[in-house]
């Protein structure tokens, strides 16, 4: 999933308000610098998202025969091939 720069910071702005809503969370940093490292978290892990994505597709493609996207068969070789970088990766 690509998101950009703003949905990221928008995104990164929600959960640092939430965290400094909770009344068990004290911020050792400044909220900037929250949203700033949230952001970086949450771009890392679509990037992995990305990579992961792109290597259970290339799994597909990479049969012998061809399988059609939106197919079944397509669906559940994609969830077991997701799966297995998703370990692979200690995710």
């Amino acid at each position: 999933m690509r998101v950009n720069r703003d949905k990221a910071n928008k995104v990164a702005h929600v959960v640092t308000d939430a965290l400094a809503s909770l009344d068990e969370v004290d911020f050792v940093e400044d909220r900037n610098t929250i949203r700033i490292e949230a952001r970086r978290v949450l771009e890392e892990l679509l990037n992995q998202e990305a990579k992961i994505d792109a290597a259970a597709r290339l799994k597909i493609e990479s049969q012998r025969r061809t399988i059609t996207e939106g197919s079944q068969e397509w669906d559940i070789l994609y969830r077991k091939y997701y799966n297995e970088e998703v370990k692979k990766l200690g995710l």
